[in-house]
């Protein structure tokens, strides 16, 4: 049984930072990329951040660019997100997904092979 759990979240005040983790089983972790989503409240689904295989390549959203990375270690079938300089819109549940394909993860709608069940950032003013 596959599952993916996300750890990490919190509250944090504007400005702060937070890491998050995401912990792989039941899968062979280094055929997956792996993504990063959230959903704010009212909002529709967002895509905010993937890594390939290998961790060699990565791709960011325009609202997190420059502020969030995403690693990932094989040896330990984990991703994590980095969140640096966070901002009360950066509120969300945040949750990660694993894919067999890198190039599509990204685009609204795709399926996903996995997710996890997310965890809560709250972002205060």
């Amino acid at each position: 049984q596959v599952q993916l759990v996300e750890s990490g979240g919190g509250l944090v005040q504007a400005g702060g930072s937070l890491r998050l983790s995401c912990a792989a089983s039941g899968l062979t972790f280094s055929n997956y990329a792996m993504g990063w989503f959230r959903q704010a409240p009212g909002k529709e689904f967002e895509f905010i951040a993937r890594v390939s295989w290998s961790g060699g390549t990565t791709n960011y959203s325009d609202s997190v660019k420059g502020r969030f990375t995403i690693s990932r270690d094989n040896a330990k079938n984990t991703v994590s997100l980095q969140m640096d300089s966070l901002k009360p819109e950066d509120t969300a549940v945040y949750y990660c997904a694993a894919s067999k394909s890198y190039s599509s993860m990204h685009l609204p709608h795709y399926e996903m092979d996995y997710w996890g069940k997310g965890t809560l950032v709250t972002v205060s003013s």
